[in-house]
């Protein structure tokens, strides 16, 4: 869960509370109606107390949207605004360098790739996030820290290595963003991708990204202030 560490603090103050039990029955019929949840009850009654500063509080709220500093992309319900609009939005912050293609900087260009490089890469961008594999909560509730021991399952969709260069995976953790940049033939031929995931889509598949075999792409991975020079190279062993 990802108010664990959360609860864990608050719980440590509250046991010190005088009318502890009261506020613990008061929880247990207490109607949350957005913004106002259990969590604002807890603070506000501790506040009022005297048993937690407003430094403190600040303390608190700090440390909590560190370890979430990514949540929010949970947040996205919509696949296209998460895949397409959050991602490739981000990239384009990260890779400046990189411009959406066109007919006019790609004749034969419909539509196939997400951006082009120094006139001549073409680049594919897929993003998933890890979520807890056995959770049928929402995605904002299920999201794992990049230290959780749960298992997750990212899958890369609609993959199609005949259509680009180089790829850009991005893998979303409440805390942490991953980046993998393979050359398209580094996925066309790893054992974890499979062809045909739609019937009759020739050319497209999908691979899993799961804890058992995330270490396996640790040679692809890059750091985001590496980006660039990562798909430089992705490209030079696409063309070897």
């Amino acid at each position: 869960m990802i108010t664990e560490k959360l609860k864990e603090e608050l719980d440590r103050l509250v046991a010190t509370l005088p009318n502890q039990l009261d506020l613990q029955h008061k929880l247990e019929t207490l109607v949350s109606v957005y913004p106002f949840n259990e969590f604002e009850y807890i603070i506000s009654a501790l506040l009022g107390a005297d048993k937690l500063t407003f430094d403190e509080y600040i303390e608190l709220r700090d440390g909590y949207i560190s370890r979430n500093k990514f949540l929010y992309i949970f947040e996205i319900s919509a696949p296209r605004g998460f895949g397409e609009a959050w991602a490739q939005g981000h990239l384009s912050e990260l890779i400046p360098d990189m411009v959406c293609p066109s007919k006019k900087l790609d004749r034969e260009y419909s539509g196939e790739y997400d951006f082009f490089l120094d006139a001549e890469i073409k680049i594919e961008v897929k993003a998933s996030r890890a979520v807890d594999f056995d959770s049928a909560e929402p995605l904002y509730v299920k999201a794992l820290a990049s230290s959780s021991s749960k298992d997750f399952d990212m899958n890369f969709q609609q993959v199609k290595p005949g259509c680009c260069d180089v790829f850009i995976w991005l893998g979303v953790w409440r805390d942490r963003i991953r980046y993998w940049v393979l050359a398209s033939k580094e996925v066309a031929n790893n054992k974890y991708y499979s062809a045909g995931q739609h019937r009759g889509n020739a050319g497209e598949g999908q691979l899993h990204i799961r804890r058992d075999n995330m270490r396996e792409f640790e040679k692809f991975e890059a750091r985001s202030n590496d980006l660039l020079r990562a798909v430089r190279e992705a490209y030079k062993r696409q063309q070897a």
